[in-house]
Formats: C-alpha cells, sequence, structure tokens
C-alpha cells in the first residue's frame, strides 16, 4: 500500500445554504437577494424573485403535465431566459433535465429521446418545428407562457432528496451512440459549494455562459452565480467565441469565465491586451490539457486574473482536481491537474487496481459525492465503469475508473499524461474515437477507418486513416456524412487514404505507425 497515491480532498459540509437540493440552495438565495438581477440575456433579464415566480409556475405546469420525481424533461433551448427558468423548473418539479443541442444532428437527437424517454421537451416556439417529429410531447416556455402562468407560483411540494437525479448529459460512446451520464442533486451542490469557497463567484458580477447546456462546463457558469447572488448573463453560443469577446469590450468585471484551452486561445488571438485585466477575477480552464504555452498571454496582460486548470470528466460533476496556477512558477510542458475538491477522492492504481508508489504512472480513479450515479439503460457499462471502492468505510461506496493516465509530482500534485484507451478531448469535448470510426465504416466507400488526432490543444485535428471500398472518398463527402450523424465538434478535419493500415505483430491497428505516416504526409 502507498498512501501518496490516494490523495483525499478536505471534508466538508458540503451543504450549500444549508441545502444539499440544488433548486432548494437557489431558493435560500432568492430569499437574500430578490431584487438582485438573476439572469440576463441581450437587453431582457430577471430579478431573483421573477425568475423563481416563473420557475414556480412552469414547475407546476410540469407536474399537471405527469411529470414528477425522477421524470427526465429534455429541453432544446437557443440562448435565452427561458434556459434558466427551465432547468429550474424541471428541478422544482422533481424530475432531472436532459439537455438537447439544437446543433445536434437528427439522428443523434432521435437516439438521444428515444433513449431517454423525457416526458416532455421544453423548448422555444421557434425550435419546435426542429424537435416535433422525433415523437416527444413538445411545450414551447416562449409562446406558451401564457397558459403556464396561469399555474400556482407557490414553489412545489415534491419532496426532492440530495440522491435524486439533477440531470443527465450524453456523452460520446464506443459503440457509436451516446451514453446518458445520470447526476444527482449531492455531487452538484457539492461542486458549487467548492465553487463558491474558491472560484471568486461571489467577488464580481457573475459569469457569461457562452457553451452548450450540452456540455458540463457550462454548469459552473450557468449555476455558480446563482447560488452566490450574482448573474449569469446568457450569450449566443452560434457565435462561438465573438459573443465573449463583446463582452471584454463592455468592460465587464465577471467573478469567473469557465472555458477551454482552445476558447483560451481563441481569445488571446483576438482580445485586445488592454482589455484584459480588469475582465474577469478568475478564469477557470477545462474540458482538455492545459499546456504551459496557453498561459503566457494572459499571465504577463493579466497578473490580477487567476488562472485555474480544472480536471473532471462528466461522470464526476464537472469538476473533481484542481491546480490554481502560480506565476511566480516555471512549468513544464502541461499544467498540473492538481488536487482533489472537497469530499472527493483520488486514485492512481496499478492494472492489479493496488495503489502505485509516489511517481510512477497509473490510472485514475475517483470516489466522493460527486460520482454519478451510473450510466442510462447501460447497467454492463455502468459496472464496468463504476466499481466498488475497497479505499473507503463506511460502505460500499463506489469509483470511478476514468481511463486517464496519471502520476503524482513531487509536490503532491497530479500530472495528466494521456488516456488508456482512444477517448481523447477535442476542441473541449470528450469523443470515443470509435463512435467516429462506427460513423464513417458504414459509409459506402469506406472499407476499414480508423480516427486518430494529431496535434495538441488548439492545434488538434480529427484525422480519419481510410481503406477505401472502390473510388476513394473525398473529404468533402466525408464531413457531410459525418455532421449529418455526429456533434460539429465530432466531424473530421482530414482524410488520408491507404492501401491497408498497419498493424502490430498481435494484430491490432498499429496506431503510432499511422500517426508517423501521417505525419509524413
Amino acid at each position: 500500500m502507498h498512501p501518496a497515491s490516494i490523495l483525499r480532498g478536505p471534508v466538508v459540509d458540503p451543504r450549500v445554504h444549508g441545502e444539499r437540493v440544488l433548486h432548494r440552495a437557489f431558493e435560500r438565495q432568492v430569499e437574500k437577494t430578490p431584487g438582485a438581477i438573476a439572469v440576463r440575456c441581450g437587453a431582457q433579464q430577471l430579478t431573483y424573485a421573477e425568475l423563481d415566480r416563473r420557475a414556480n409556475q412552469l414547475a407546476n405546469h410540469l407536474g399537471r403535465l405527469g411529470v414528477g420525481l425522477e421524470s427526465l424533461v429534455g429541453l432544446f433551448f437557443e440562448s435565452s431566459l427561458e434556459v434558466a427558468v427551465s432547468v429550474l423548473a424541471t428541478l422544482k418539479a422533481g424530475a432531472a433535465y436532459v439537455p438537447l443541442d439544437p446543433q445536434y444532428p437528427a439522428q443523434r437527437l432521435e437516439y438521444m429521446i428515444s433513449d431517454s424517454r423525457v416526458r416532455v421537451v421544453l423548448t422555444l416556439g421557434r425550435l419546435k418545428d426542429a424537435i416535433a417529429p422525433f415523437g416527444a410531447p413538445t411545450l414551447s416556455v416562449d409562446t406558451e407562457w401564457n397558459g403556464i402562468e396561469r399555474s400556482s407560483a407557490a414553489r412545489p411540494t415534491v419532496e426532492v432528496t440530495p440522491k435524486n437525479l439533477a440531470y443527465v448529459i450524453y456523452t460520446s460512446g464506443s459503440t457509436g451512440m451516446p451514453k446518458g451520464t445520470l447526476i444527482e442533486h449531492e455531487g452538484v451542490v457539492n461542486y458549487l459549494g467548492w465553487c463558491l469557497a474558491n472560484y471568486s463567484v461571489g467577488e464580481g458580477g457573475g459569469a457569461p455562459v457562452h457553451s452548450s447546456l450540452s456540455f458540463d462546463l457550462t454548469v459552473t457558469s450557468l449555476l455558480a452565480p446563482l447560488v452566490a447572488g450574482r448573474t449569469t448573463e446568457l450569450l449566443p453560443p452560434a457565435l462561438g467565441i465573438a459573443s465573449l469577446l463583446d463582452t471584454a469590450a463592455a468592460g465587464r468585471d465577471y467573478s469567473l469565465i469557465k472555458l477551454t484551452p482552445l476558447h483560451l486561445d481563441q481569445l488571446r488571438q483576438q482580445v485586445a491586451p488592454e482589455k484584459v485585466d480588469r475582465w474577469t477575477r478568475c478564469f477557470v480552464i477545462g474540458g482538455e490539457n492545459l499546456l504551459s504555452r496557453d498561459l503566457d498571454f494572459w499571465l504577463r496582460n493579466a497578473p490580477g486574473t487567476r488562472l485555474i486548470n480544472e480536471y473532471g470528466p462528466t461522470e464526476t460533476v464537472v469538476g473533481c482536481c484542481v491546480y490554481v496556477v502560480d506565476p511566480k512558477t516555471t512549468y513544464g510542458h502541461a499544467i498540473p491537474i492538481g488536487l482533489p475538491i472537497q469530499n472527493m477522492q483520488l486514485y492512481v492504481l496499478d492494472a492489479a487496481h493496488q495503489p502505485v508508489a509516489s511517481g510512477e504512472e497509473g490510472e485514475l480513479y475517483i470516489g466522493g459525492l460527486g460520482v454519478a450515479r451510473g450510466y442510462l439503460n447501460r447497467p454492463e457499462l455502468t459496472a464496468a465503469r463504476f466499481v466498488t471502492n475497497p479505499f473507503e468505510s463506511p460502505g460500499p461506496q463506489r469509483m470511478y475508473r476514468t481511463g486517464d493516465r496519471v502520476r503524482q509530482l513531487p509536490d503532491g500534485n497530479l500530472e495528466f499524461l494521456g488516456r488508456l484507451d482512444e477517448q481523447v478531448k477535442v476542441r473541449g469535448h470528450r469523443v470515443e474515437l470509435g463512435e467516429i470510426e462506427a460513423v464513417l465504416g458504414k459509409h459506402p466507400q469506406v472499407a476499414e477507418v480508423v480516427v486518430l488526432v494529431q496535434g495538441t490543444g488548439a492545434d488538434s485535428k480529427l484525422v480519419a486513416a481510410v481503406v477505401p471500398r472502390g473510388t476513394p472518398p473525398k473529404l468533402l463527402a466525408l464531413k457531410v456524412y459525418c455532421s449529418e450523424r455526429l456533434p460539429k465538434y465530432m466531424v473530421i478535419d482530414k482524410v488520408q487514404h491507404f492501401q491497408a493500415l498497419p498493424s502490430t505483430v498481435n494484430g491490432k491497428v498499429d496506431r503510432k505507425a499511422l500517426l508517423a505516416a501521417l505525419a509524413a504526409t
């Protein structure tokens, strides 16, 4: 036993405002700051009291539609005040929300709706025709509001517990179909409690939401301000990083901005250096490996802004491991992922599931309050990835097997080394390369295919190594084929044709040889 490779975060009261249920923590904040601006979208805004009232009315309306404890409710939205209203209303009704991104292809949306069996999809009037063909009942929160607001504005009396579901986020799956991760209230509240104590949420003006609700990075920006008495500002995700740049020009003083290293690099290329120092109190950076070169511009031009590297898979609620960048420290290639947050545990284990010696490489397992319930309708996968935790008592407890390779640095912090499998981070999103391969493998002109990642961070590209069937398929044709079946961030950037894929002595595809061949072209 090597206890150095078992890291335990501070054991603290996980409650926020005395609550372990997410919407109740928000309600306690409403009582403290009823007249403060809770959410803003363009020229529209709602106070805490107004947001609470609307969420109550929608929640009670949902109850009349049969939505109750542990029901699943789809959210199909573009940026609008109705996003915040619908998230809170779903929780108040006892249900869990399932983000459905309008940018997703129809085939993926149809699968998610079928797999989750949502009771209803909340949406906007202008989007209703896009979601209606998939069979789930729909409710346009904006254009049908006259009927919704006839419902009681009293807070629903549904007895939600910390162990009930809060949301289900679908992530890439190796079978070619995404999998829904089941997140409970107590995990979200524990994470938000950490944010309040460590991310300057209560010091500035709130946070901008510039990413899709289907990306769990958004949980931080959307919900942390709403339990801190600050403002959540909803920006148009369709505009990409341009919407964030506008806030810099407007002189916003945010509490935090949550983004990926790719976002950070895009901002660096476009923002005026003199605009960044008072833009936000804190950048929380997650979603993929953070390289030291990504931070040079910000350390030089925004010395008063804290830079925080946050690591965490969807299965452990957004972030479970954090490192605060020290401006005086010279880093190597990558920034450490740090130490566990409150009420979370990290274990660096070998192939026999035993702790490794300090400094040795191992697979990262995660335990604690943030561990998800499992995967929706995937009992075998749940059993394989969420395993018994023998290191904590009282039991039984579980830990999540990440598939990430890490090691402990001499100062105790963890360093991310890569993946054990072919799941990678591309453009800030977790991607199973096998899912892209499964889709491309069905193209009539593709006999064999392997998808690889070339480059790192903002320079990463998805490359398809293809053995053609007949006439070699053109890149544009494959991109269109992918875009009809996969999210935008999973569409390949490049194709390279081969007569045969290189293999190892045991008959597996030699990915290292493929990468070398691609690099030589």
